[in-house]
């Protein structure tokens, strides 16, 4: 369709991914890329293309940026283009909200857990939006928010829109959300959600740097000035290339190789240590894990084969993931008393099963179920109930010291180059463990320092995961003097 000669255009979309993006009609679209295709100004032209269009007060969005002061770029974006387009919308400064004239809405908003939901519970927005959507560390939010995207009107589109570049805290879960890069153009119709239902169709659009001529005519040296702020290679290649394989935001995803560390069950050596960590949750998650801790002795795998292991190898031979099913990282609530009652319950079915025959030893616990403030420890509910434990070491530098010993484990599952057989303990998990394979492996990087675990992330199993690989790293050590 062409546009007349007389009329003053003030915005209209660039072609390729920008123009893809706003006629796009499937429900759940993520405009991804490089640094610069304009995907802010898209997203927000998606909203306003459908303003004066009839829907009055019905037409109502949010837009949603991680914190307060990231809104800072939207609101600027909105300020400029807004009055352009309609001269007489009006911008609330206090409840940051533009009201158009036939009385549409847009909404500014900060939304950072999923516990922020509430605040929109019941609400009705057929139109959502998410500005940098890498930044978000899980997609419990963009989840939960999704059953306010709704209009009792047939006749209004319901839009799920967001905008990232690949890195952040959040690349990981985006990455797989929407299969990325191999699914870019392709409608996601298959994916199913937690109860096995259809979930609405997805896809991402793609933009590049290079699609934006306006951008890079009236600012040439754009390109050089990205180049010299990168932090490191991966961020670079994610500005400038989209480039969703890199290793970013990851802990562990460079050295996580499923088709080595996760192995089918098998009986465990009676010669063999066998322990459990532990990390406290209650309104969060809390996560005991079972390990076995080899002495270096051969075994033979449930396909026949025999498995060599190295002295210190640790096995996660089965876990106790307490999350509400329904919420990611929302805990249970339950009491001590009934966690230690479940774990003795949990072992005596595995010791019938001739798993771990009754040989679990105190293992780390978080420290923090020892402290007194409010009347009797957490710890001693446990041990009431015959459940006892170490303390973890949490002394300072521990935390990142533990993240990185249990990469190197990792990286020891694989033989070095040219040698037949492993020569380092290692951290392998059984195919059971389908909490640990699930959130371990994924768990983002702290974008404040990169040697630390985003605190904001699911990290329960991977911090209990760390209080055990310390421990042995610590009896290893101890043991050779």
């Amino acid at each position: 369709m062409s546009i007349p000669s007389d009329v003053n255009v003030v915005w209209k979309p660039q072609e390729g991914s920008q123009e893809l993006f706003l006629s796009c009609p499937i429900f759940e679209v993520l405009y991804e890329g490089t640094r610069g295709p304009g995907k802010t100004d898209a997203l927000l032209m998606d909203f306003l293309q459908h303003v004066g269009q009839g829907f009055g007060p019905e037409w109502r969005g949010v837009l949603f940026r991680r914190s307060h002061p990231e809104l800072a770029d939207v609101i600027a974006k909105t300020q400029k283009w807004f009055p352009m387009i309609f001269p007489l919308a009006t911008y609330n400064k206090v409840e940051k909200t533009w009201t158009f004239p036939d009385g549409e809405q847009l909404l500014l908003r900060h939304i950072k857990t999923v516990d922020d939901y509430w605040a929109y519970h019941g609400h009705a927005y057929p139109w959502i939006g998410w500005e940098e959507l890498t930044n978000w560390a899980d997609d419990g939010a963009y989840r939960k928010m999704m059953s306010c995207c709704r209009s009792t009107n047939p006749a209004i589109p319901r839009k799920y829109r967001a905008t990232c570049n690949p890195y952040g805290v959040g690349h990981n879960w985006v990455k797989r959300r929407f299969r990325l890069p191999t699914h870019r153009g392709i409608i996601i119709r298959d994916a199913r959600d937690s109860d096995g239902e259809l979930e609405p169709p997805r896809v991402a659009i793609h933009g590049h740097i290079y699609e934006n001529r306006i951008l890079l005519d009236a600012d040439p040296g754009y390109i050089s000035r990205l180049r010299a702020s990168a932090r490191n290679p991966s961020e670079l290649k994610a500005w400038l290339a989209g480039d969703w394989d890199i290793v970013a935001g990851g802990m562990f995803d460079d050295v996580w190789n499923p088709k080595r560390h996760v192995l089918d069950p098998f009986p465990i050596p009676s010669s063999w240590r066998l322990d459990r960590s532990f990390d406290w949750g209650s309104s969060k998650p809390f996560s005991v894990g079972w390990w076995a801790e080899s002495d270096g002795s051969t075994v033979r795998m449930p396909n026949g084969r025999d498995l060599y292991t190295v002295r210190g190898d640790l096995f996660r031979i089965a876990e106790w993931y307490g999350c509400d099913p329904r919420e990611p990282n929302t805990g249970l609530k339950m009491l001590a008393s009934d966690i230690a009652k479940g774990i003795k319950t949990r072992e005596s079915a595995m010791a019938a099963s001739k798993l771990i025959a009754g040989r679990v030893m105190p293992g780390a616990a978080d420290s923090a179920i020892w402290d007194e403030e409010n009347g009797p420890s957490i710890n001693a509910d446990f041990e009431a109930e015959k459940v006892f434990w170490e303390k973890a070491d949490k002394s300072p530098g521990s935390r990142k010291q533990g993240w990185e010993q249990m990469r190197t484990r990792l990286s020891n599952a694989d033989p070095a180059p040219g040698v037949r057989r492993r020569e380092k303990p290692g951290l392998f998990v059984f195919r059971t463990c389908h909490d640990f394979i699930n959130l371990v492996p994924v768990l983002p990087r702290s974008d404040t320092d990169l040697d630390d675990v985003d605190t904001d992330a699911e990290d329960h199993i991977g911090d209990e995961a760390r209080y055990r690989v310390r421990s042995i790293d610590k009896r290893l050590k101890q043991r050779n003097f």
